[in-house]
């Protein structure tokens, strides 16, 4: 008898979290815009508990902000912010990759290859924009993980998730992705090799100019709105 992927049954609050995240992560949901509960919970045939409780997970991740006589919006982009998270990133995730390097196995090498040839198929693909970022923290989690530091890489996590929508605009408005490519695929031989000093300056160089060609665009983007 074959095996049969189980069922995941997903509360109401959760199938909410999903569909305002990818609204807001796609610009289907600008930023700024108000996030008017009774309206969503219309709109998704729920109640407002499960739009309330949504809200709040999505102000945790970065993409919402609750104030005072506005109520919750969806979060505006700041060239403050991706500063701040894209440093945390390459001060982190280097750290992270420069203890995990020894300990890599053959098993973690081909994992991280397979994800990566997704990945690569993922960019070439219109409509697979939403894989994109959890494809990416696939790749890097295979590298990671061997260091063995379960709370750092859930930090690397979060900050992943709060650098989601940044990460989509450079990669679909800065031409990002021809260099996501090269770099990840260096990044992998560099592993391989045990070349670790080299895989970290990759890895912070990565980082860094993703910021950098971000911090341009959301600057743009300010001005112009």
């Amino acid at each position: 008898m074959s095996q049969t992927t189980p069922i995941i049954h997903k509360t109401r609050t959760q199938i909410v979290v999903e569909v305002l995240r990818e609204q807001i992560l796609s610009g289907d949901i600008a930023a700024g815009q108000p996030l008017r509960q009774s309206a969503i919970a219309e709109s998704l045939n729920v109640s407002r508990i499960p739009v309330r409780e949504a809200l709040v997970q999505l102000e945790a991740e970065g993409l919402v902000k609750f104030e005072a006589h506005k109520g919750a919006t969806a979060t505006e982009l700041s060239v403050e912010q991706v500063t701040e998270l894209f440093e945390l990133r390459a001060m982190i995730e280097t750290d992270l990759l420069e203890k995990a390097i020894p300990l890599l196995t053959e098993a973690d090498l081909d994992h991280a290859y397979s994800v990566l040839v997704e990945m690569e198929a993922a960019f070439q693909q219109a409509d697979s924009v939403a894989s994109w970022s959890e494809l990416n923290t696939r790749f890097h989690t295979c590298l990671y993980q061997a260091a063995n530091r379960p709370h750092t890489l859930e930090v690397v996590h979060g900050l992943n998730r709060n650098c989601d929508r940044y990460i989509r605009l450079q990669l679909l408005l800065a031409g990002g992705i021809p260099r996501a490519e090269s770099d990840h695929r260096e990044l992998l031989d560099f592993c391989k090799t045990k070349q670790i000093d080299k895989a970290v300056n990759l890895l912070r160089n990565h980082i860094l100019h993703a910021a950098d060609e971000i911090k341009d665009l959301v600057a743009k983007q300010v001005v112009e709105s």
